[in-house]
């Protein structure tokens, strides 16, 4: 076990012991949604918060982006690191030991269900910075302005719950799909329906020193340093890129860079700093082959635009514009565009608002995606313009309804390719903030497992 154990380590991968709701918790209420889903739709969290009613929830574990900007931020934290304390203390969370937890999560969207492993990463292996060469490294830009409000949580807490996915490269699915397949002599931990019409979502516990070490040795074989100079002519090993949740595990690798150096401060041994809980995060694991994980772009939404200004803007830095009978056909023609043609035949994107909708041509990007040619437009645009503001936003249900409000206007982006994802990234560093989103809102991951960070 001792040696399995150390064989991970040196991957990036701690054995976690995971705490899940004990058998008297109403399961579907105490798993919600990512909390930076729904960033400008406070009625879905209204929604929430009246199907959870007092019974114990996640919900009260978490900080939903759309209230980032009220003005009771620290009563709002104070609330959550109590109710974190209140679980622990009342047996609403228990430890289900040490092991991994294999995930099977079914949506209305997809076919296939996604596979997932909840494993805890080494921070001490992980970097967010624009030229990280890292074990484990962001594929989207850091913005370090949003940690703040994050790591004022994470300080004061006593447990993570994480909706933070990494993904593996395993184009032979060598990894989590034997695991699955073997899953009816795994011990089941939970099966229920998620709320929202969200889908379904099971797991079972991946334990024992042989399936620790049939993990062990299909990382290591994925962590090939030979076989990835070969595949990318490149020497820094990326064996996980993190594709949802990377401002959670930079602010989990900030505080943790407060824990060790208050350990070393105070004298702590070599030996607290190698086990301390902070220097771990609990994420889940995902293959970027799997067939039940779609990538989808992530959508701009402008809130007090004048498109006059707009339109004449992109005019002069060379967009062509043109109009489309309905949001839906204008969608259409930017999915067909997609991404492969490139500096060859340029970027399209499509816009919609109250008044039409149309699309934006691209004729001569200077930047690899469509999502960082419009975000090279839009980040000089929002300072000449400071009374427009920017949100982000997942599914095109989402855009078209918050963008048939007056004063607003939504820019829809083309897919994403996923086969050419870890090559991209090797290649070419983070991609353009917001590039891409696995799966739409209801697609997220909902929180369900925690794990103590304190010692």
């Amino acid at each position: 076990m001792n040696e399995t154990r150390d064989r991970l380590r040196a991957l990036g991968v701690e054995i976690p012991e995971i705490l899940l709701p004990t058998s008297k918790v109403h399961l579907a209420s105490w798993a919600v949604v990512a909390c930076d889903q729904y960033s400008s739709e406070r009625e879905y969290w209204e929604r929430v918060a009246g199907k959870v009613g007092t019974r114990p929830s996640t919900l009260k574990l978490i900080f939903p982006e759309c209230y980032l900007e009220d003005g009771d931020k620290a009563e709002r934290i104070g609330r959550i690191q109590a109710s974190m304390s209140s679980y622990l203390a009342e047996g609403i969370l228990g430890s289900i030991g040490r092991g991994f937890v294999l995930v099977e999560r079914s949506t209305p969207y997809e076919r296939s269900p996604r596979l997932g492993l909840m494993i805890a990463v080494d921070l001490e292996k992980y970097g967010y910075g624009a030229d990280a060469a890292s074990l484990i490294r962001p594929t989207e830009g850091t913005i370090v302005e949003r940690l703040p409000p994050r790591m004022a949580i994470r300080r004061g807490a006593p447990l993570e719950l994480p909706h933070i996915m990494v993904l593996v490269d395993d184009p032979a699915r060598s990894l989590i799909e034997p695991l699955y397949r073997q899953r009816s002599y795994l011990h089941s931990l939970y099966d229920f329906e998620l709320m929202e019409g969200s889908g379904h979502v099971r797991a079972w516990k991946v334990e024992g020193d042989e399936r620790f070490a049939f993990l062990a040795a299909g990382l290591e074989r994925l962590a090939d340093s030979a076989a990835f100079a070969t595949n990318y002519g490149k020497s820094d090993l990326l064996l996980f890129a993190v594709g949802d949740g990377n401002h959670s595990l930079a602010t989990a690798k900030a505080v943790w860079e407060e824990v060790k150096a208050k350990v070393k401060a105070e004298g702590g041994t070599p030996e607290i700093l190698e086990n301390h809980p902070a220097r771990f995060a609990l994420v889940e694991l995902l293959n970027v082959y799997d067939e039940g994980l779609p990538f989808h772009p992530i959508h701009r939404l402008l809130f007090g635009v004048d498109e006059s200004e707009l339109f004449t803007e992109l005019k002069a830095a060379g967009a062509e514009l043109s109009r489309k009978g309905s949001a839906r056909e204008a969608f259409e023609v930017c999915d067909a565009a997609g991404e492969a043609a490139g500096e060859k035949s340029g970027h399209t994107v499509a816009f919609t608002r109250c008044g039409g909708s149309g699309l934006i041509h691209f004729p001569k990007p200077t930047q690899t995606l469509a999502a960082g040619t419009v975000q090279a437009f839009l980040d000089p645009y929002l300072k000449r313009h400071p009374l427009t503001s920017i949100d982000y936003i997942h599914g095109s249900g989402s855009l078209e309804t918050l963008a048939a409000k007056p004063g607003n206007l939504g820019l829809y982006l083309p897919p994403v390719d996923k086969a050419s994802f870890f090559r991209t990234v090797i290649q070419s560093g983070v991609m353009p903030r917001k590039t891409f989103s696995m799966g739409e809102a209801p697609e997220k991951r909902f929180y369900m497992e925690a794990r103590r960070i304190v010692l």
